[in-house]
């Protein structure tokens, strides 16, 4: 259940990245309630996450599904580059997190 949990922390981080931009500087009253609102309940569900699975290795899939996500988003819909280059260091973080949980003994 706890990586459950961690997974939907880290595509609720997504989307609260993904909201960021819309907040314009948070000055924009709807786009800021949602991106506080995803926020904080993506910090929530780290926190109970993390009641059962290590913190470093929970921070770091937290991390790493949001880093990974956002980047995809934004190369999906914000025609942000995706260069040999970027998607071969978005590979490599994807690799790190999963190496990490499996040397860190991750239930």
């Amino acid at each position: 259940m706890s990586w459950l949990l961690l997974i939907v922390a880290g595509g609720l981080e997504v989307a609260w990245a993904s909201v960021l931009p819309a907040t314009n500087g948070l000055t924009r009253p709807l786009p800021t309630a949602a991106f506080l609102a995803l926020l904080a309940a993506s910090m929530y569900l780290l926190a109970k996450a993390s009641e059962t699975i290590p913190i470093g290795t929970a921070y770091a899939v937290w991390v790493g599904i949001g880093a990974v996500g956002a980047a995809l988003v934004g190369i999906v819909f914000r025609g942000d580059p995706a260069t040999g280059a970027r998607l071969f260091f978005l590979g490599l973080l994807i690799v790190s997190v999963v190496g990490l949980n499996l040397v860190s003994g991750g239930h």
